[in-house]
């Protein structure tokens, strides 16, 4: 395991930890633009988690690899699936957001 891979995989697991965080905390800048997406309140919760196992899933990679490969993809379909959310909405300014969240989680798969 290289140097970078190791980087790489901490700063994408903080990022979707602090996602998850976010989303799971209520955040106002969260949880504002999720409703003008039409993201049903009920998903919310489940969505958090999601991230949140997504980011303890790269974590856990360090000691079982196929689980950290597993945690990727799934941050990256995730964030996709974000992204193609916001494209849904029309809200384009916002489709950044969830490409940067996913970016560190494409470069620990291609780390890998």
């Amino acid at each position: 395991m290289s140097t970078a891979h190791t980087v790489v995989t901490v700063l994408a697991a903080a990022m979707a930890g602090f996602s998850a965080y976010a989303l799971l905390s209520r955040a106002a800048w969260v949880v504002e633009p999720l409703a003008e997406y039409g993201v049903p309140r009920s998903w919310w919760t489940p969505l958090g988690l999601a991230k949140a196992a997504g980011s303890l899933g790269l974590l856990a990679g360090f000691l079982v690899p196929a689980l950290g490969i597993a945690a990727a993809i799934g941050l990256v379909l995730y964030f996709t699936g974000a992204a193609l959310t916001v494209l849904r909405a029309r809200s384009y300014a916002h489709v950044p957001f969830p490409l940067i969240y996913m970016a560190p989680a494409v470069a620990t798969l291609a780390l890998a």
